[in-house]
C-alpha cells in the first residue's frame, strides 16, 4: 500500500512532536507499506533560534531532512510553505506520488487543504491528538472548518471516550473511532541506567485551541505542592513559569532545549526514573480517555508512569507500570507504590508498551478500519 502521511513536524519542530509523526512512518514502513511524508498547514514554521514563526522555512525544511535521513526517509518528504513554495520534493513529484497513493493519513491537522492529489486518494483519514478540544471547535467552527472533517472517510482519536456515554463531549454528526499513538519499540530499548527523577516534559499553555482554554496550568496547580508531600525529586522540562515552580520545590529545565531533537527528547525521557504527568484541563473535564503519546515512550523505554486519569483507566490497565491519579494524596501514594518495587514496576511498563502501543498491533488495525 502507497501511503501519503501529513504531519506536523516543522510546524512544530520539537522531538515528541517528531517522534508522533516518524514511529506512524516507521511503522508503516516495518509493515510493507511504501510512505511520503506531506506537511501542508498553510502556516509558518516555528523557528526555536529566532524564537519566532519565520516567513523563512529553512530551519523547519532542514529539521525535517535531519529527522527523516537517519531512519531513509531523507527523500520521502515536502513541506509546502505558506506561500504555496514546495520544499524538499517538489509539487509535481507530489502529485506523481500521490497519483498513485491507497491512503492519506492526516495527523493532527497535518494539512488543512484538500488539493486534487489528497482529494483523489481512495482512502482519507483523519487522527485527532488534542481529543476534547477538537471536537469542541467543530461544534463552534464556520461552515469551511466542518467541511474539513466531512471530506474523510473516517476520523480517528486518541480520545477513547470520544463519542460514548462516558464524555459529554459534542460530536455531532461525526463518527471518532478509538487508537493509540503507535510506538516503534526498538527505539525505545534502552540499557541506560536512570537518574533518581521522576520528570516530564511539558507545556504550561498551548497556543492552540486559544478560544477553548482549558490547559494544563489549570490542573498542574492542583498538585503544584507535591514535592512538600515527598522525598521523590522531581525534574520538569517546562515550556512555562520556570521560577514559579522551583519556588514550589520543581526542579526545572527548559523544554524547548530537552526537545529540541528527537534524540535530545529520548535520552531525557530514557535517563528519567518514571513520569509524572498533569493532563490539560479539556482532557480532564471531558473526560476523554486521552492517553499521552509521551507516557507511551517512557512505558516503552522501561519507564514506569504516574499519570493524571482522563477517563483512559476504562482502557488500559492501571496499577503496576502505570499508576493512575486524581488526587494529590493519590498521586503521593502512587509514588510510594512505585519506589516500593521499582524493578517490578518498570518490567511492567515496557510490557504495557508492548502489548497496547507497538505499532506492529496498532497500525494494522487502523489500516483496516481506514481501508473498510
Amino acid at each position: 500500500m502507497r501511503i501519503l502521511f501529513a504531519g506536523i513536524i516543522a510546524r512544530y519542530p520539537f522531538g515528541g512532536v517528531t517522534w508522533c509523526s516518524l514511529m506512524y512512518l516507521l511503522g508503516l514502513r516495518a509493515l510493507g507499506h511504501e510512505v511520503f511524508y506531506i506537511e501542508d498547514t498553510g502556516e509558518c514554521v516555528y523557528d526555536p533560534v529566532l524564537n519566532t514563526r519565520a516567513t523563512d522555512p529553512s530551519y523547519g525544511t532542514s529539521y525535517i531532512h535531519d529527522a527523516l535521513a537517519p531512519f531513509g526517509l531523507g527523500e520521502r518528504w515536502a513541506f509546502v510553505n505558506y506561500d504555496g513554495t514546495y520544499h524538499g520534493r517538489s509539487a509535481d513529484e507530489v502529485r506523481r506520488w500521490a497519483a498513485d497513493a491507497d491512503l492519506f493519513i492526516n495527523l493532527s491537522g497535518g494539512s488543512w487543504f484538500w488539493r486534487d492529489e489528497y482529494a483523489r486518494i481512495p482512502h482519507k483519514v483523519f487522527v485527532d491528538s488534542d481529543p476534547g478540544f477538537t471536537q469542541l471547535a467543530i461544534a463552534k467552527a464556520e461552515p469551511w472548518y466542518v467541511a474539513f472533517f466531512e471530506k474523510f472517510d473516517h476520523l480517528f482519536t486518541f480520545g477513547a471516550n470520544i463519542g460514548t456515554d462516558t464524555s459529554p463531549v459534542p460530536t455531532g454528526p461525526f463518527t471518532w473511532r478509538k487508537t493509540w499513538q503507535p510506538v516503534t519499540l526498538d527505539e525505545w530499548r534502552t540499557d541506560v541506567r536512570p537518574r533518581d527523577r521522576f520528570t516530564t516534559v511539558m507545556t504550561w499553555q498551548i497556543e492552540s485551541f486559544a478560544d477553548l482554554g482549558g490547559n494544563k496550568d489549570q490542573e498542574f496547580i492542583k498538585y503544584i505542592d507535591l514535592p512538600s508531600r515527598t522525598p521523590q525529586p522531581f525534574e520538569l522540562a517546562v515550556n512555562g513559569p520556570q521560577a514559579f515552580l522551583r519556588e514550589h520545590g520543581w526542579s526545572t529545565v527548559d523544554a524547548m532545549h530537552v526537545s529540541r531533537t528527537p534524540s535530545a527528547y529520548r535520552d531525557f525521557i530514557q535517563g528519567s526514573k518514571a513520569e509524572f504527568g498533569v493532563a490539560k484541563h479539556t482532557y480532564i473535564a471531558t473526560r476523554s480517555g486521552w492517553f499521552s503519546d509521551r507516557t507511551e515512550c517512557y512505558l516503552a523505554s522501561g519507564r514506569p508512569a504516574l499519570v493524571q486519569d482522563t477517563g483512559w483507566t476504562g482502557h488500559l490497565p492501571a496499577g503496576e507500570g502505570l499508576l493512575a491519579f486524581s488526587t494529590p494524596d493519590e498521586a503521593v501514594d502512587g509514588i510510594d507504590r512505585l519506589n516500593t518495587d521499582y524493578a517490578r514496576h518498570a518490567r511492567a511498563a515496557e510490557e504495557i508498551a508492548r502489548q497496547y502501543f507497538d505499532a506492529r498491533g496498532v497500525l494494522p488495525k487502523l489500516l483496516d478500519e481506514a481501508c473498510a
